[in-house]
């Protein structure tokens, strides 16, 4: 089992950059894949971006260029950059982990974890 602890949510303006983290509670082993998705109040959960174990990543395609996504192995914790921020990224959002991934094409649909979200809201 791995534990997935989000945090780095909160309140900010448009315009404005929110840095989320994501803290694994144990090394996973290679490979993996570590992901972000969100869901806004009444809609689907939407992937936003992945990365797995050997650096590759994925995005939606509607975030590139907004959003980074990254990680610090030594940590065990998984970052979202997040800037020029929208009202409509306003959601919850989740990370997700998945060992024994690795990325062929855009974001794995599938993670065997996940945490308990951390809530992201923008306002205009």
């Amino acid at each position: 089992q791995v534990q997935l602890r989000e945090s780095g949510g909160g309140s900010v303006q448009a315009g404005g950059s929110l840095r989320l983290s994501c803290a694994a509670s144990r090394y996973m082993a290679r490979p993996y894949c570590m992901g972000w998705f969100r869901q806004a109040p009444g809609k689907q959960r939407e992937g936003v971006a992945a990365i797995d174990s050997d650096g590759i990543t994925a995005y939606a395609e509607s975030l590139k260029g907004r959003f980074t996504i990254s990680k610090d192995n030594a940590k065990n914790t998984l970052y979202l950059q997040m800037n020029s921020l929208k009202p409509e990224d306003t959601a919850m959002y989740y990370c997700a982990a998945h060992e024994g991934c690795a990325m062929a094409a855009g974001i794995p649909p599938d993670f065997d974890y996940w945490g308990q979200g951390t809530q992201v809201t923008v306002s205009s």
